[in-house]
């Protein structure tokens, strides 16, 4: 054996002040950064997402809106005028009751299918 040669110490014996910080930084890095930056990216997706979905929709309710009240000019004049934004809060409240029925996302951390 060369004379350098130091064994390692067992694992009943005193471990190394600067061993025992090392392994507790690593295991801080690995149980926080880790799902810092899974969190991180599913905010980003989620709030892209919902700013594009929110814009989509309030142009699109923004449309029927406009389709009820010109194209049915006749039909929602007088005492029916407040018809197409009832007809538009309706439409608003289905789109609502159907997104939060598709909210299912329990948890940040992906599931893996090889477990």
């Amino acid at each position: 054996m060369p004379s350098d040669y130091t064994p390692k110490p067992a694992l009943g014996e005193a471990a190394n002040l600067g061993e025992v910080i090392d392994l507790v930084k690593t295991y801080a890095r690995q149980e926080t950064l880790g799902p810092l930056k899974g969190a991180g990216r599913w905010l980003a997706f989620g709030t892209a997402g919902a700013l594009s979905l929110g814009f989509g929709l309030a142009m699109l309710l923004l449309g029927l809106l406009r389709l009820l009240q010109n194209e049915a000019s006749g039909t929602f004049d007088g005492n029916w005028s407040f018809a197409p934004y009832a007809i538009t809060l309706v439409a608003c409240l289905l789109i609502m009751v159907v997104a939060a029925l598709r909210v299912r996302k329990e948890s940040l951390q992906r599931k893996d299918s090889r477990t």
